[in-house]
């Protein structure tokens, strides 16, 4: 064999070896590992949002629970301040019951004084409205006031030469408020002035 024909050989030898792709490359390569890093990555980040997902899933109902409770321990308290305050109330009443059955008891008796009886039943009046008002009652009696449509409530009218036009000339019923809220308006009568045959003659 000549020089050139083992020349020949060897480039034929060269070429025919297969070339390795960088798809295909072996550790050395970077193509798969990227890819593998990406799909870690995404699995840690996925991983991650659902246990935040889940976290804040708890806090919430939690949150809702904790409202609940709230919501169901006000009204608790509040139907406890209400027994409270009327407990209280009746407390202080009680005194006025016991004179008034005395009052009652007094009255039943053969000897009983007219004019003793009214005198007890007066005294027993003053002490319940002094009760009352100790709880924030107060009356609304506006005789010769006037008239006011948000407290009074006028169910006639008539002449007077006393008492001006549009004020107060009689109370029918008392009315009352109650720590300044009004329970009950005063049912009164107006006047209408002089009347006319006073004021012609």
């Amino acid at each position: 064999m000549t020089a050139s024909d083992h020349a020949d050989t060897l480039n034929s030898t060269s070429t025919n070896e297969p070339t390795q792709s960088p798809e295909t490359a072996g550790p050395e390569g970077n193509a798969p590992e990227g890819k593998s890093a990406q799909s870690t990555s995404f699995e840690e980040q996925l991983a991650t949002a659902k246990k935040e997902a889940t976290e804040n899933y708890d806090r919430y109902l939690r949150s809702v629970a904790d409202l609940e409770n709230f919501r169901r321990r006000s009204v608790r308290e509040k139907d406890e301040l209400r027994q409270f305050a009327i407990g209280r109330v009746l407390e202080d009443l009680l005194p006025v019951l016991d004179n008034l059955a005395l009052g009652l008891n007094a009255a039943k008796a053969p000897n009983a004084d007219l004019k003793t009886l009214v005198g007890g039943i007066g005294m027993v009046q003053e002490q319940l409205k002094t009760t009352l008002s100790n709880h924030g009652l107060k009356e609304i009696n506006p005789a010769g006031q006037p008239f006011d449509p948000n407290q009074h409530e006028s169910i006639a009218s008539q002449p007077s030469n006393t008492v001006p036009d549009g004020a107060v000339a009689q109370v029918v019923r008392t009315g009352y408020s109650l720590n300044g809220r009004l329970v009950r308006p005063a049912s009164v009568i107006v006047s209408s002035g002089p009347s006319k045959e006073a004021s012609t003659s």
